[in-house]
């Protein structure tokens, strides 16, 4: 699991560290044990900051360790051998811990510190899971600032039992006191505001800091469109901020990614590193895992931002570049049922059912795309589409008519999805070439059915589609001055990476034309 390079890696890293830390582990004995403590001791033999105790705590199972600081627990808890993508996630807690800087932004921190519940995360992931590592590196920052909060990543992998017994069938499943909190991907920002939900007196001591002065440009946003927005701004010498969730947006959870013009193969956290790096080399204000809860217009044609944070800022002018999501089949059964059989992402909760059956409702390039990497899992995929034939690339169609266990069923119209003892087991469904009503069996339904816009921040600002796209034209002003949008959440066709990059730069040049005119 470790090689060299993995382990000169972490020495590298160790550089950092400004504070030892130590691995402590539970007691008890599993058949991987062994393998969780050869694993520990490897990395502890890196550098003379990271120590492995002996003594074992009697409050951890024998494949948990938890981690410690000048003999102070930090909250940390691993439950399972932290590789595949969640290697990262151990690195980053040995460095956090060890006294490098937490990059979250300080309101955030402000509003954690100040919380003064009990707060105590258990975080279920898969080691194949890409979307996993977010919600554990959130949820251990968390714990770093505050002694009340702690978060245990779960190997849901290593403990079965517990994975039956929450009847958790999707990845990130997160539990609050024992009680189900979060369920898939999930960021910084919306875990904040799920808190916020539960606690609304958290931001009562929350300091908002020094006040951001008035901003010429505010991007909002940090996928490919708002990357190249808040570039082409930058380059231009205006005051820019970028609020952002995430940086790479949806980009960040798409795997091989080949049409990215003059770079034949690269994949979503490549692409989402690169744009961060790039937009390091421009004087940008970066407020990221933050929200904005709103958008208001001022007497002087300006703008005044709001976020979850409590902060605001005033802007001369605003660039819209929020993206979409995945879309919903919007039948009963599927709200219901998320995370217990009704899934959106293939690659994480997949191997939850390893020989079963599952169906796949969209015949595009992402249903088909699904179809086959479920189909090396699973005993059966069905793949359903609505038209009368599949829509995605013919190659894709190919590979899937190839294989054994894909059946292809078009002109297909699902009416619900039901669960049994709380876990998905068939969708109803209508013919609709002979309009009979059918039902099949099944354990999962992962729905690939395309996106919807996330503008629900301006629907009522902003001129919308019925489809909720921003209305915007060729120079993607909005039916507001000063309002700028672009990508995927706007009314231009083809959402791909390429067309959102060029109209992001677009919406950048109008928005210094707009104020360069006023």
């Amino acid at each position: 699991m470790l090689d060299q390079s993995l382990l000169d890696a972490v020495k590298t890293y160790s550089e950092r560290m400004t504070r030892s830390i130590t691995f402590v582990l539970g007691e008890g004995e599993h058949a991987q044990r062994a393998e969780l403590v050869d694993f520990l001791s490897k990395i502890a033999s890196t550098t003379d900051k990271i120590e492995l105790a002996e003594n074992t705590d009697s409050n951890l199972s024998a494949m948990s360790f938890k981690i410690q600081t000048q003999g102070h627990d930090t909250g940390i808890v691993f439950s399972g051998i932290p590789g595949g993508h969640e290697f990262t996630s151990l690195i980053l807690a040995i460095l956090q811990a060890g006294g490098s800087e937490i990059k979250l932004d300080s309101n955030i921190q402000n509003i954690i510190k100040n919380i003064k519940q009990p707060l105590q995360f258990q975080t279920f992931i898969s080691l194949s899971c890409h979307n996993c590592p977010d919600v554990v590196q959130a949820l251990n920052q968390f714990a770093l600032l505050n002694d009340s909060i702690t978060n245990e990543m779960i190997d849901g992998g290593v403990f079965q039992d517990l994975v039956n017994e929450k009847n958790i069938q999707g990845v990130p499943a997160v539990f609050l006191n024992g009680k189900p909190f979060a369920n898939g991907k999930i960021d910084t920002a919306k875990l904040l505001e799920k808190l916020q939900e539960q606690f609304p007196d958290m931001m009562s001591g929350a300091a908002t800091g020094e006040q951001l002065p008035q901003q010429d440009v505010t991007v909002i946003g940090g996928g490919p469109a708002g990357t190249a927005a808040a570039i082409y701004t930058a380059r231009k010498g205006l005051k820019v901020t970028m609020v952002a969730d995430r940086i790479g947006g949806q980009v960040k959870d798409t795997q091989d990614i080949e049409n990215l013009i003059s770079i034949p193969l690269t994949n979503g956290n490549e692409l989402s590193a690169n744009f961060a790096k790039h937009l390091k080399e421009y004087d940008i204000t970066m407020k990221e895992m933050v929200s904005v809860k709103s958008i208001s217009e001022n007497a002087d044609l300006s703008y005044k931002v709001t976020l979850n944070t409590g902060e605001s800022f005033d802007t001369r002018t605003v660039i819209m570049a929020t993206g979409a999501k995945w879309r919903k089949l919007g039948v009963k059964g599927e709200d219901e049922n998320v995370g217990n059989g009704v899934a959106f992402c293939p690659h994480c909760d997949g191997p939850f059912f390893k020989g079963k059956p599952v169906a796949v409702i969209g015949g595009g390039n992402s249903g088909v795309e699904a179809a086959l990497d479920l189909a090396g899992i699973v005993s059966h995929v069905t793949l359903i589409e609505y038209g009368d034939k599949l829509r995605a690339d013919q190659v894709l169609v190919n590979k899937a008519e190839a294989r054994d266990n894909i059946t292809i069923m078009t002109s297909i119209a699902t009416q619900e999805i039901k669960a049994t003892d709380g876990k998905v087991s068939s969708i109803v469904y209508q013919d609709r070439n002979s309009n009979d009503i059918k039902e099949l069996p099944l354990s999962a339904v992962f729905v690939q059915i395309g996106l919807v816009p996330n503008s629900e921040l301006v629907k009522d600002l902003l001129e919308t589609t019925r489809f909720g796209e921003i209305q915007i034209d060729e120079r993607c002003q909005t039916s507001r001055k000063g309002i700028f949008a672009c990508g995927d959440v706007t009314t231009v066709p083809y959402k791909q990476i390429n067309i959102a990059m060029g109209e992001g730069a677009k919406a950048g040049l109008s928005a210094f034309e707009y104020l360069v005119m006023q």
